[in-house]
């Protein structure tokens, strides 16, 4: 479920099976362009991804960039396991 005028609204969906059999729908994320220039930061007790977002882009509504970065997590709150090495890309205008 997305609100109206959400970037994610317009993206393809995909699906994947479920271990147990099970199919879930998912969106595909926008991957950093091969070679473009990426940090890596290792998340903290109490990391949240608007503040990484602010920390690293100036702008907290900017957290997505993060999570597309790092597609080996399905929910964003998998990001911030605490010392989990996360992929932080170049900002860019969407």
């Amino acid at each position: 479920m997305f609100f109206d005028g959400s970037r994610y609204l317009r993206v393809a969906d995909y699906t994947v099976d479920g271990g147990d059999g099970s199919q879930r729908k998912l969106k595909a994320t926008r991957e950093p362009l091969p070679g473009e220039t990426a940090l890596t930061y290792q998340v903290r007790e109490g990391d949240r991804l608007d503040l990484l977002a602010f920390k690293f882009y100036r702008n907290p509504r900017k957290w997505w960039l993060i999570a597309d970065a790092n597609p080996d997590c399905v929910a964003p709150e998998q990001l911030l396991s605490p010392g989990r090495v996360l992929v932080i890309p170049k900002d860019r205008t969407v």
